[in-house]
């Protein structure tokens, strides 16, 4: 297939275009993006016909900062029949076979969500047509490739697939997290959002466990503390501001009254340090390079606040300086960054020092 169809957020489809088109300059895979602000998807139409199904295999999804959800895609689809839609569907896909699961989907617009409803309905017959055909086995494999069909407007559609090891598990690329009632602000379900991006169920219940201990930078007032007391951790929340009284209860915060960029930690035994404070992206990300070479955390998640333009050579130029002031310190390092879908104008960036060493079990129970 020659085009890679990706999902990004509403307004940040320059982002993602400029972002998809290096990486696959990198790979040596010509093309050309098409898309129009507010579309909340992009088209990368590669030159060779077998493009797009290199990029879904050799790019990892996790690598791309500004797409949420990508497909190996055909040719849009347009006035497909209302008598017949199923046909044209199966034709397109082509040699696709023995596939194990079908997502039905369109971008995250207003517009296209108008559609929900008749995707939802759609999804029978087609599920039964493509079963019929051999492209869908009888019952889902989450280890075969997924069938993606996306209604960008009536009648108008883009098909393809996507490998399951390298697709998001979530329709739309959008994870589904509820609001808890207790939490003290919207913002927790951006901390929420990116222990379940950036680490398996498995490794939550290992790294976010109950007994480490974390460090809240910008606490107040308390949307991050809430996601690591739920978690049964010991909190320092540091912010000249008030905290939530419901968090102060359990027994489990420690509140600092001070500024976030002078405060230093009186125990160096913490594992997790997270930070969503409202400040200039390169100011924080020194933040993190200072605490990084002080040894004072094993894991970090924090927000880069984006600036209004050129926001994919800001936030480029903010990681690869980070890469390379790790290198000079010989400090060893993972590092994700994603614009997750409870994130507005940011990106979260998850960080593991020294990862080959796993879990430090000496902080493990440690008050």
């Amino acid at each position: 297939m020659k085009n890679l169809f990706l999902f990004c957020r509403a307004g940040y489809e320059k982002e993602c275009a400029a972002e998809i088109q290096q990486r696959a300059a990198e790979l040596n895979i010509g093309g050309f993006v098409k898309t129009n602000n507010n579309d909340a998807y992009v088209i990368y139409q590669c030159f060779d016909d077998n493009g797009a199904d290199e990029l879904a295999e050799k790019l990892a999804l996790s690598s791309l900062i500004f797409t949420r959800q990508m497909f190996a895609a055909s040719e849009l689809l347009i006035d497909l029949p209302e008598q017949d839609r199923v046909s044209p569907i199966i034709q397109a896909l082509g040699d696709l076979s023995k596939c194990g699961e079908l997502r039905v989907e369109t971008p995250d617009t207003n517009e296209a969500k108008e559609l929900s409803a008749f995707c939802r309905k759609f999804t029978v017959p087609l599920r039964q047509g493509l079963k019929k055909a051999g492209i869908l086995l009888g019952a889902e494999n989450p280890r075969r490739p997924i069938v993606h069909v996306c209604f960008i407007g009536p009648g108008k559609a883009y098909v393809g697939y996507s490998l399951s090891h390298n697709s998001s598990p979530h329709p739309m690329g959008i994870p589904r997290l509820k609001m808890v009632a207790d939490a003290p602000s919207r913002s927790s379900l951006k901390l929420d959002e990116a222990f379940g991006a950036f680490l398996t169920k498995e490794e939550q219940d290992l790294r976010c466990r109950s007994g480490l201990n974390a460090v809240d930078l910008g606490a107040c007032p308390g949307g991050w503390t809430y996601q690591l007391v739920r978690r049964g951790m010991m909190v320092a929340a540091v912010d000249n501001g008030p905290m939530n009284e419901k968090l102060m209860e359990t027994g489990q915060v420690k509140h600092y009254r001070a500024d976030g960029f002078r405060f230093e930690p009186p125990r160096k035994n913490i594992y997790w340090l997270v930070c969503d404070m409202v400040e200039k992206p390169s100011r924080v990300a020194e933040l993190m390079e200072a605490w990084a070479i002080n040894a004072w955390f094993k894991e970090a998640i924090f927000n880069l606040k984006l600036p209004m333009k050129s926001r994919y050579k800001e936030v480029r130029v903010i990681l690869d300086t980070m890469a390379e002031i790790f290198k000079e310190n010989n400090i060893e390092y993972k590092m994700q960054c994603k614009h997750l879908y409870h994130d507005r104008d940011e990106v979260t960036v998850h960080l593991w020092l020294f990862p080959e060493k796993g879990v430090n079990y000496a902080v493990l129970g440690e008050r």
